[in-house]
């Protein structure tokens, strides 16, 4: 449940008003997501009218983001030093205060550290502020329609768009990389990985950090994971991250958890390939789509892999992709469902086998010449022709 917000600003206004500064500086830098969520503030704040309880589950449902993208978007402007948040012991937001733009001949702000709070600027006791309680639907200002916001939603909740990997600008890497978080993480994985970061390096750990929201230590953690497994590639590390996401990994002892499910599920797919060797990153999609999409336990994933075996006389994940889908969309739980689904397929094969084997035994049916009823001769018959036969020559004779 979202906690209740206090807005303050230091001015007040029947408009939204926007700073050339903000665009100038302050915008060419900043995700897309980010800005949009920042005017949007910027529109709250400009309306003195409004009453409505206030959110951020109000804000990301007119938005058409999740909460932790709108919290994402308030972190990041809390770093750059537009935005002053309070928290309370929970770390839940629960005051914003949109701080003072520098004057243009002013250099950028990096840091929240020594920015005063909303009290402490001129005329901050005349501001208005907003309280929410949290009530989304009194809030919604200019609601989304529910059909797009339920298009911009995948199955489990998750926006569709969320682990897309944006191509980061030189603006923006250069906005991000002066953080002082994103410096010591730079210094950490090097070290980790015992070399200076490459652009492809950074284009990863800036997707971990700015897009998929993991914290810096985070971040650290799975650098430090999958060095130890001697996978240092960035599309490995990012491979693995985005599975971290999807399993809802968001700390350090969630991912001690997620790895230690995932070195037994490898393990046993290592164990029934017969390979003595980590899996690729195309091979980990594969584990963790078995695992994690479709919840399957070691034991079916291991049968899966030693009928692809014996079928194939090699390690395909794709065939064995094949075989797991299937037993999916049947509904298989635990092993005994594959017992049952295999003595099924044994009876319809054994009644297609009978009845393949009745249509080649049977007598060929009658042709359409042997449809018509034969006439029967006596022994009579037979005289009676064979004088007629003698006449029909002695009169031909004469």
């Amino acid at each position: 449940m979202s906690a209740t917000l206090t807005l303050s600003h230091g001015a007040k206004t029947e408009y939204t008003m926007l700073s050339n500064t903000f665009i100038d500086r302050y915008m060419p830098r900043a995700n897309g997501s980010y800005v949009k969520v920042y005017l949007y503030f910027m529109r709250l704040l400009g309306d003195v009218s409004r009453t409505e309880p206030l959110s951020l589950s109000g804000i990301a449902d007119v938005l058409d983001e999740t909460e932790k993208d709108i919290e994402r978007a308030l972190k990041y402007w809390e770093k750059i030093g537009l935005v002053k948040l309070t928290r309370d012991g929970t770390k839940t937001i629960t005051d914003i205060a949109f701080l003072p733009l520098p004057a243009v001949d002013e250099p950028d702000s990096t840091s929240s550290a020594g920015i005063g709070t909303a009290a402490d600027m001129p005329g901050a006791s005349e501001n208005p502020s907003i309280v929410a309680a949290d009530g989304n639907a009194a809030f919604v200002a200019a609601p989304a329609a529910p059909a797009a916001a339920s298009a911009a939603m995948s199955a489990t909740g998750t926006p569709q768009n969320r682990f897309e990997k944006p191509n980061y600008s030189e603006a923006q890497i250069t906005a991000l990389t002066s953080l002082d978080e994103v410096k010591w993480l730079i210094s950490r994985l090097e070290q980790t990985l015992g070399r200076l970061l490459k652009p492809a390096d950074l284009q990863t750990l800036l997707f971990l950090y700015e897009s998929i929201g993991f914290p810096a230590e985070l971040i650290a953690y799975l650098y430090e994971y999958c060095a130890s497994k001697n996978k240092k590639n960035p599309s490995y590390i990012e491979a693995v991250g985005i599975a971290w996401a999807q399993s809802g990994v968001d700390t350090i002892e969630k991912a001690e958890t997620e790895t230690a499910t995932y070195n037994q599920n490898y393990t046993i797919v290592n164990r029934a390939f017969g390979l003595n060797r980590s899996p690729g990153s195309i091979e980990m999609k594969y584990i963790h789509r078995w695992a994690d999409t479709f919840g399957f336990g070691t034991s079916i994933i291991e049968e899966a892999c030693n009928r692809t075996m014996l079928a194939t006389s090699k390690p395909d994940f794709k065939y064995a992709d094949k075989i797991l889908t299937r037993w999916h969309e049947a509904g298989v739980k635990k092993k005994e469902d594959i017992a049952t689904l295999d003595s099924e397929f044994a009876r319809k094969n054994a009644a297609a086998k009978a009845k393949e084997e009745t249509a080649r035994t049977a007598p060929p049916a009658p042709n359409r010449f042997g449809a018509f009823p034969q006439r029967k001769y006596t022994t009579s018959d037979y005289s009676e022709m064979e004088e007629m036969l003698l006449r029909k020559d002695t009169t031909h004779a004469n």
